[in-house]
């Protein structure tokens, strides 16, 4: 079979002492690069969706803490640790339900108190290196993602995604869509069926723009079309991220994933998530102790600037829901492809 490259974005990354960050707000008719130069603008970049997907959010996350201290004039290690500590929990609030950002930030946090008998100097230094490990340990773990759950792909399938898991939610390569490239990379032919995954549209917007520079064949539809697509028989895997899951393997990822569960359960598709294993939350027993984000109003009535609803309307904006371990086939992480039970399947 034929071989392809896929191409990759360099989503985040630590560039002239600066976070620089893809901004997916302006994707896909803008590709701009902003450089993050305070922790207020990386959290900024991360409530806004400037920079978004579990793996990247934790990449931008690292990397913003040593941004917080770098320019710290501290005379003791002790003194940058206390800084340290108060952007990281700043940077915590910016978003709750993607365990990444929580992961990186201990991480750098427990990096930071190892080494306080550096200089504070030498300890900045540490820090970025951190960061930067972190940062390519993503890269190594999506493209692990991605040669697992290939084999889970046949030629010919039709598959089926929701929201964003590529390269732009990661340091470059992705986790849902890590697998859909692989495929193609291996010379499988696949047909990816992309839901615009309402209200901000990151489906369309972003996944449509990485399948296509990939030269995978896509097709953009409505969230309302999935069920459509499967009756027609068009659609033999759905494949999604994931922003937590719990120890029982309960679910967190884009609103509206739970409902492509269900359908793929009525239909008898596989349904399989994708993510690495940082996101695994072992401190929680099930789906219902993950913290949901609900986004601002506007989002659903005022989307992109214009009204689409009465003003003074109630809405109900949860950004993501939890999809229930029984719906769930198979989850892939860069160890391998886990199947039930996965509470026993994650500690193997």
């Amino acid at each position: 079979m034929t071989t392809h490259t896929i191409p990759t974005v360099d989503t985040v990354a630590w560039r002239d002492d600066a976070v620089r960050l893809i901004d997916q707000t302006l994707l896909p008719t803008e590709f701009t690069y902003i450089d993050c130069r305070t922790v207020e603008q990386v959290w900024e970049a991360i409530k806004s969706l400037r920079v978004r997907g579990a793996p990247a959010i934790g990449v931008a996350a690292a990397y913003g803490v040593v941004r917080a201290v770098w320019n710290n004039n501290a005379a003791t290690s002790d003194a940058l640790i206390k800084s340290l500590e108060k952007a990281a929990d700043y940077l915590a609030t910016s978003r709750p339900t993607a365990v990444n950002l929580f992961w990186a930030l201990d991480r750098m946090r427990r990096v930071a108190r190892e080494h306080v008998a550096l200089a504070p100097d030498a300890l900045k230094l540490r820090l970025l290196d951190e960061a930067v490990e972190i940062h390519e340990e993503d890269d190594r773990l999506c493209h692990a993602i991605g040669e697992h759950g290939a084999t889970l792909i046949q030629d010919g399938d039709g598959v089926l995604t929701h929201c964003n898991a590529g390269g732009l939610a990661t340091s470059g390569y992705g986790t849902a869509l890590a697998v859909m490239f692989t495929a193609h990379a291996q010379g499988k032919r696949i047909h990816v069926y992309s839901d615009e995954t309402r209200p901000l549209l990151q489906g369309a917007r972003l996944t449509t723009w990485e399948l296509m520079r990939a030269g995978i064949e896509t097709t953009l539809i409505c969230d309302s079309v999935a069920a459509q697509v499967m009756r027609e028989g068009r659609i033999q895997r759905v494949v999604t991220g994931a922003d937590r899951i719990a120890a029982n393997g309960d679910s967190a990822n884009k609103i509206g994933t739970y409902m492509l569960a269900v359908l793929a359960k009525a239909h008898g598709i596989p349904f399989y998530i994708a993510a690495p294993t940082s996101t695994l939350d072992m401190s929680l027993d099930n789906g219902g102790l993950i913290p949901i984000e609900e986004r601002a109003a506007e989002e659903v009535t005022e989307g992109f600037g214009r009204r689409t609803a009465p003003e003074g309307v109630n809405v109900y904006a949860p950004a993501f829901d939890v999809t229930p371990a029984e719906l769930i086939t198979a989850i892939i992480t860069e160890k391998g492809v886990h199947r039930p039970p996965y509470r026993k399947s994650f500690l193997a």
